[in-house]
């Protein structure tokens, strides 16, 4: 027998495939396509405090092996989430990651607060975003910031906490240590790449708000990289992403030292990816007559 099932934080996960948050709105949308429960678990739209309408149109371009995003964290927020969503996800046989966003540290702790009393399997902290009380820098561009902001978090959340690292940085290996050292359960990685895209008959950006974040393929040796390099740094868990299109890409992410591995850009092109996903799994598995999947994290041999 194979065995595909995934410790995470202490919560079993029947297989290492989840899905990055944003892509896969709150998992019911996909059962016309496939069963929600075909995953191990899937990463939830990402929650704001308040309801948010999102950011003015054009808010997706296509670029070569991927898109650009700008969407804005549009979402019914927190309150309804936890009062008229997660009620009925919690009916499904999978684990579901709720992903939050906050302006202020006050609000990622009350979003935690919140969640703590839901069916929510783990609460991802998306860090990507600006601080309106330090002159709106991004939370997750500086260590002392991350680990001030997961520590004060952690106190609220009776979930594992998950730090959703961003890959503009200029090293990502000390973000996910002081995440951890400010008591993070996990890591994922990578967020979007900041990127832009330039019509050149109106000379004006595509998107609305002009830059936006880059997903897909084209990101892909950039995730493995710094998976790795975070792998080498921490001992808590990762959830890799960006870029997976297969079953393949999966197996290099945990060899690269993701314990779970996420798709989310191509689920755009292909709803029922997981399905070739398992099936590519399960057969390199049998080929390399590997009979347990975390037998593969980490496992990458390097030069």
């Amino acid at each position: 027998m194979i065995n595909t099932k995934v410790n995470f934080c202490g919560i079993e996960f029947k297989n290492p495939v989840v899905t990055a948050s944003g892509t896969f709105g709150f998992g019911m949308e996909y059962n016309q396509f496939v069963p929600i429960e075909e995953y191990g678990g899937f990463g939830a739209k990402g929650l704001t405090r308040s309801p948010r309408a999102g950011n003015k149109p054009p808010r997706i371009a296509e670029t070569p092996s991927g898109i650009l995003n700008s969407v804005g964290l549009q979402n019914p927020g927190v309150e309804y989430f936890a009062e008229n969503i997660m009620p009925i996800l919690s009916d499904y046989d999978t684990n579901v990651i709720a992903n939050i966003s906050g302006n202020t540290v006050e609000e990622y702790c009350e979003m935690a607060e919140i969640l703590s009393d839901t069916a929510v399997a783990v609460i991802e902290m998306n860090v990507s975003c600006p601080n309106i009380k330090h002159g709106g820098m991004a939370f997750g561009t500086n260590p002392k910031t991350v680990y001030e902001l997961t520590e004060a978090v952690k106190k609220y959340s009776k979930k594992p906490l998950v730090v959703k690292l961003s890959p503009n940085v200029t090293s990502i290996a000390d973000i996910a240590k002081a995440a951890e050292k400010g008591g993070a359960d996990g890591v994922s990685l990578i967020n979007t790449l900041l990127g832009m895209k330039i019509d050149i008959n109106t000379r004006k950006p595509i998107l609305k708000n002009n830059t936006g974040g880059l997903s897909g393929p084209a990101v892909k040796p950039v995730a493995v990289r710094m998976i790795h390099e975070v792998y080498e740094a921490v001992k808590i868990p990762i959830i890799g992403m960006g870029g997976v299109m297969s079953g393949e890409d999966v197996i290099e992410f945990m060899l690269a030292g993701a314990s779970l591995v996420a798709l989310g850009t191509g689920l755009f092109s292909k709803p029922d990816l997981i399905i070739s996903v398992k099936r590519d799994i399960q057969a390199y598995m049998q080929r390399h007559s590997i009979d347990d999947i975390n037998t593969l994290i980490g496992a990458a041999v390097m030069h």
